[in-house]
C-alpha cells in the first residue's frame, strides 16, 4: 500500500509542478501602451459599505483616460448607497436595482443592469472590493486598442490576505490556474480551456450584446468563467492575465466569511459528484500525502515538487512563504469545504450569502 500511495504522491506532485513550469511565463502582465479610448467602469455593490468608499476613489483617482463610473446598488442593509450618494464626482451614477427576477444569481443580474446602462464601447466589470491604480484603466484600454482580435479581458489581481483563512485558502487562485489549466494549449478561443476573474473583466460592448451578456449565464455564480466560456462559444477570443501590478483586492475580512464565501463558490466548482472525488486525489496526492509517508527518495521528491510548486507561484504572487509550509493544512481545509458543499447539496442545505441562498446547480 505504502509503494502504491508514494506513486500517486508523485505522479499527482509532478502534474502541477510541469504546469506550472509552462504557465508562469504565460500569465503576463500588460505592456506599458500610451494611446487609450474611454472606459465604462461598472461595479455591483450588496451590503459594501466598508468597502465602496475606497472603491470609487481609486476609480476616480484614475490618469489619462476618460471614464464613467456607475454602481449599481443591490438592495443594500448597510450604509452603502448613503455612501455612494455622498460622492459628487459628475463622473459617477448611482443606480439602485430592482428585485432580483427568477432564476438569475444576484451580481449576474447587477451586471447585466450595469451593461445597459453604460455609454462607452469598451465596459470594466469590476467587484467593490478591487483597488485600481492609478494607471490600470488607461493600460487596459490601451491593450483593446492595440489587440483588436480580443473581445474579452480578464486580470487576476493581487489577493491581500490578512487572516489565518485567508492566507492559507485564498493562494488556491493562483495554485488551481498555473497548476491545472493547459494554457499552453490555447489560442484564447476554446470553450473548454477558458479562464477568467470575475474581480476584473474588461469586454467590447459589441461582443457583449451579441454572446448574450450575463443574461445568457443568469444562474452562474463562478461568472467570470461562465462569461469567458460564454464569449468562446460565440467565436469570440479571450485573454487573462496578471493584474497584480495594476490592482488588488481583499475578497474577505473575517475567517468566517471566507468560509462561507468559498463554500458558496465550491457549488459550481469542485463540489460535483464527479469532479470531487479526482480533485481529491489530485491536490490530496500532491499536496498532503507526500507529507506523510515515510521519508523515502520517492516521498521527498513528491514532496520536493510540491514545496517548488509552491514556492514558484508565491514568489511570483507575493503570497508569502508561510502558504508553502502550510500547504498541507491549506489544502486539508479546501477539501473540507468542497466536501462540506457536496453533502450539504445533498440533504438540500444550501449556502447563505449576504441575505440570499444559494442551493447547488447543475453546470
Amino acid at each position: 500500500m505504502t509503494r502504491k500511495l508514494e506513486k500517486l504522491a508523485f505522479a499527482a506532485a509532478l502534474l502541477p509542478f510541469v504546469m506550472t513550469l509552462l504557465n508562469l511565463g504565460r500569465l503576463r502582465r500588460l505592456p506599458g501602451l500610451s494611446r487609450c479610448g474611454p472606459v465604462s467602469v461598472l461595479i455591483p455593490a450588496r451590503d459594501e459599505e466598508e468597502t465602496i468608499r475606497e472603491a470609487i476613489e481609486t476609480v476616480l483617482a484614475s490618469k489619462g483616460v476618460e471614464l464613467e463610473l456607475i454602481v449599481l446598488d443591490d438592495h443594500s442593509s448597510d450604509r452603502t448607497l448613503d455612501i455612494l450618494r455622498a460622492c459628487n464626482d459628475p463622473r459617477l451614477r448611482v443606480l439602485q436595482a430592482p428585485d432580483l427576477p427568477e432564476g438569475w444569481c444576484g451580481k449576474t443580474h447587477a451586471c447585466a443592469l450595469l451593461a445597459e446602462a453604460a455609454r462607452h464601447e469598451l465596459m470594466l466589470f469590476v467587484d467593490a472590493d478591487v483597488r485600481l491604480r492609478p494607471d490600470a484603466l488607461g493600460r487596459l484600454s490601451a491593450l483593446m486598442l492595440a489587440r483588436p482580435d480580443i473581445a474579452f479581458l480578464s486580470g487576476v489581481p493581487r489577493q491581500v490576505t490578512r487572516t489565518l483563512l485567508e492566507w492559507l485558502l485564498l493562494p488556491f487562485i493562483h495554485v488551481l490556474l498555473l497548476g491545472y489549466l493547459p494554457m499552453v494549449f490555447d489560442s484564447g478561443q476554446k470553450p473548454a480551456l477558458a479562464a477568467a476573474c470575475g474581480q476584473l473583466i474588461l469586454v467590447r460592448r459589441s461582443a457583449y450584446h451579441f454572446s448574450g451578456g450575463h443574461a445568457a449565464i443568469r444562474n452562474r455564480l463562478h461568472d467570470g468563467l461562465a462569461l469567458a466560456r460564454q464569449f468562446r462559444t460565440c467565436g469570440f477570443k479571450t485573454m487573462l492575465f496578471d493584474a497584480s501590478d495594476i490592482a488588488s483586492c481583499r475578497m474577505y475580512h473575517r475567517a468566517s466569511d471566507v468560509w462561507n464565501g468559498l463554500l458558496k463558490n465550491a457549488t459550481e466548482g469542485m463540489a460535483t459528484p464527479r469532479g470531487l472525488p479526482v480533485w481529491t486525489v489530485l491536490l490530496g496526492g500532491a499536496q498532503i500525502i507526500p507529507f506523510l509517508l515515510p521519508t523515502t527518495r520517492v516521498s521527498r521528491l513528491a514532496a520536493g515538487m510540491t514545496l517548488l510548486t509552491r514556492g514558484l507561484i508565491s514568489y511570483r504572487f507575493r503570497q508569502g512563504w508561510g502558504t508553502v509550509v502550510l500547504a498541507p493544512l491549506g489544502t486539508a481545509l479546501l477539501l473540507m469545504i468542497q466536501w462540506q458543499a457536496l453533502v450539504c447539496g445533498y440533504l438540500g442545505h444550501a449556502p447563505r450569502w449576504r441575505g440570499r441562498s444559494y442551493p447547488r446547480r447543475s453546470v
